[in-house]
């Protein structure tokens, strides 16, 4: 009897060891999920949001730039970074009472979350955060996508992952190449205002615009091709970067790099340091 007891209790350790590990799982990947200041946003799967895509109402809280490069098909477009979100989201909400969906560049992009808590503080009902990003919806629905004014998504027309990466710098290795020779580069920092919050990284070398203002982008991009300057660009986290490379390759600018991981990467990069000093 003993030893059946002991093998119960012990059955029982690991199927709720399993079933923690697989709640950690599902949430790998997504950080905004068990973030404290969105713990209580609720999100909504890839293929939940598919199965009720005729049911909903998508809205892409990216900036416009990033939105008209690539998009869910028939998403709404109203930026979070926009001091008026919460105004556009109430007149949505009067025009319909379907749930409404927000997303951005990926999982680890807060503004899907951050735009659905604003929703819910202006007191708006039925609202999830679509965390999965764009990326993943036109891999797995790319007649449910648009990129550059096309649908479906031919992937071939989707630059590579290997492209992409072949222009990221580390923080520390960005860092001494943007201030080597502060007269031949160009600094961007395009974070959104609110991601920003009045801090960069290089003082006084850096220029600072959002994609929501891509006619100043396009003027640092030209700037730099015209003088031969090689551009240091990040953002927040090392997703809108991504969207910048069409029309930096459009404009057929070759010097240019970003930083992996963005401003987030920048402050890891601190904080290792500091702990190296420290021991």
């Amino acid at each position: 009897m003993r030893r059946l007891s002991v093998l119960v209790v012990t059955l029982l350790v690991l199927v709720f060891q399993a079933a923690a590990m697989a709640a950690d799982k599902e949430k790998e990947g997504f950080p905004g999920r068990s973030h404290e200041k969105y713990k209580d946003v609720p999100y909504i799967e890839l293929e939940d949001l598919n199965k009720k895509f005729k049911d909903m109402v998508v809205v892409d809280v990216r900036s416009k730039f990033e939105f008209d490069t690539l998009q869910i098909k028939g998403a709404i477009n109203i930026p979070v970074a926009l001091k008026t979100f919460g105004d556009e989201v109430q007149k949505l909400r009067l025009k319909t009472d379907k749930p409404l969906v927000f997303y951005c560049n990926g999982r680890t992009c807060m503004k899907s979350y951050k735009a659905t808590k604003d929703a819910m503080d202006v007191g708006i009902k039925d609202v999830y955060s679509y965390d999965a990003g764009i990326f993943d919806w036109a891999k797995a629905y790319p007649d449910k996508a648009v990129l550059l004014g096309k649908s479906p998504v031919d992937a071939r027309d989707i630059l590579s992952k290997k492209q992409f990466k072949a222009r990221l710098l580390n923080p520390d290795k960005f860092s001494d190449m943007a201030t080597d020779d502060p007269s031949k580069v160009i600094v961007l920092d395009i974070r959104d205002k609110y991601q920003r919050a009045g801090v960069g990284f290089f003082p006084i070398q850096e220029r600072w615009t959002s994609l929501n203002k891509m006619e100043k982008v396009y003027d640092y991009i030209r700037k730099a091709k015209e003088k031969g300057k090689v551009l240091f660009i990040y953002d927040e986290v090392g997703k809108q970067v991504r969207w910048l490379q069409y029309a930096l390759e459009r404009e057929g600018v070759k010097d240019y790099y970003f930083m992996d991981k963005g401003a987030t990467g920048y402050y890891k990069m601190i904080s290792q340091f500091d702990k190296k000093k420290k021991k």
